[in-house]
């Protein structure tokens, strides 16, 4: 027998065998390169510049920039970058009492530890317990080499902050006022911030402050905010509590020093049924209107009834005025008298008098009203449709509950809002409360 034939069908073979691993192999080194090539592709991800990361990471949430910077070095890079951390909000709450987020305490080691000189606009939100607002201490006193343009303290429950001792939170604000130089924007409302911190405020911002919010401050004085009206000449909005407002705060506020204001916001607040309040002089409010005849002049009140003697007696500047407690038909007529700089008007409740004659005078009197509100009121609707007339497509902002308006002979319920829309030159329909 020959044995060349299984040799041949194995030469054959194999030849066969040999070239299809050829081609075998040559498409697995194939499929490697584009594999290679398409994970090249994909690595360029690495190599975007910086400023466009940079971008793309002010956009994302902080826990996700945190994630991100976990994917490579230059991602980790982009995450340290100062641009990143001008800004910031520390979140400070106590998980047993309280639903909201909070920093987690390692990252505010780190923001300490490798960001504080990088930090311009900070704010810190604290929930009602003391341990948040002692930890917003300990972090404000560590800021020593940060130079603040903004800072805000912000208690989203009861004022936190006031359970403090006052020295100890004292002692951590100074820190920032010291070190920052060039503090443009503080906003300390419901704090015991007090007059000799304000001066340490005065001695190393004066030049660069701008907008001061401090209400409900009950260690600061009439003198503290003189002193800080006296030596901001920069100061454009400024708010504070009735017993902080005096002639010469006003007088300071409109010297030929200072710039003109734009925002002045008073909070009137009764501690006590029966509390004694003081006036200001009407030449005092027009000094300051001759000075800065564009300033909103905002006020809020919350008072007992028998406790607005004092006010709307002499002509005010007022631009925008809220009652959120019950108001008389006097003291509401006395506003249509007072007020003729009046822009926005919200009642939230006046009792089961009509206010008729009042909304009508405001109306002639208040030739610059956009907005009004009314909340626990009554209006006739003849009344209504009478003012809506008088201050035409002016009133940008109607917000009138269905309750308030009382149905009469000429109009009812049901046909009042064609009324009004007509004089409005836009469709309009009185607010309605949920029936859940």
């Amino acid at each position: 027998m020959k044995r060349i034939l299984p040799g041949n069908e194995l030469e054959d073979g194999g030849g066969t065998s040999t070239g299809c691993q050829k081609t075998l192999k040559r498409s697995r080194k194939q499929r490697r390169e584009k594999d290679s090539e398409e994970e090249e592709e994909g690595a360029h991800w690495e190599c975007l510049p910086q400023e466009i990361l940079l971008h793309i990471f002010q956009y994302l949430p902080l826990l996700d920039r945190a994630y991100a910077s976990q994917v490579c070095r230059g991602w980790n890079q982009a995450f340290h970058m100062p641009e990143l951390w001008r800004c910031f909000e520390f979140e400070l709450n106590q998980p047993a009492s309280s639903y909201l987020k909070a920093t987690h305490p390692e990252l505010i080691k780190q923001i300490i530890k490798r960001h504080s000189n990088h930090l311009q606009y900070v704010s810190f939100k604290v929930d009602s317990s003391r341990e948040s607002a002692e930890a917003a201490c300990d972090i404000l006193s560590q800021l020593v080499n940060c130079s603040l343009k903004t800072l805000g303290l912000i208690s989203t429950a009861r004022p936190s902050f006031m359970e403090l001792p006052k020295s100890h939170f004292i002692s951590a604000l100074t820190v920032v006022f010291v070190n920052s130089k060039s503090l443009s924007s503080l906003k300390i409302d419901d704090t015991p911030v007090d007059d000799p911190s304000l001066k340490v405020l005065v001695a190393n911002n004066s030049d660069t402050l701008k907008l001061l919010k401090m209400s409900s401050c009950p260690h600061v004085s009439p003198a503290g905010i003189l002193c800080v009206a006296d030596q901001c000449h920069g100061l454009r909005e400024l708010a504070l509590n009735y017993h902080l407002l005096s002639d010469e705060l006003l007088i300071a506020l409109s010297s030929e020093k200072h710039v003109h204001l734009d925002h002045l916001r008073i909070d009137v607040v009764s501690e006590n049924p029966g509390q004694h309040f003081h006036t200001i002089k009407k030449s005092s409010w027009d000094a300051m209107v001759r000075h800065s005849p564009k300033f909103n002049l905002v006020m809020y009140f919350f008072l007992y009834e028998d406790e607005f003697g004092p006010f709307f007696r002499d002509e005010i500047p007022v631009t925008h005025l809220y009652f959120g407690r019950s108001v008389s038909k006097d003291v509401l007529g006395r506003v249509g008298l007072t007020c003729p700089r009046l822009v926005e008007l919200v009642v939230c409740a006046n009792g089961l008098r009509p206010l008729d004659e009042e909304l009508i005078r405001i109306a002639q009197r208040c030739t610059q009203l956009s907005a009004i509100g009314l909340g626990e009121c009554e209006v006739s609707c003849s009344a209504f449709v009478e003012f809506v007339k008088m201050c035409g497509d002016r009133l940008t902002q109607l917000s009138i509950m269905e309750e308030v308006l009382v149905p009469d002979h000429r109009y009812g319920l049901d046909d009042i809002h064609w009324e009004v829309s007509k004089h409005l030159g836009r469709v309009w329909f009185p607010d309605m409360m949920p029936t859940w």
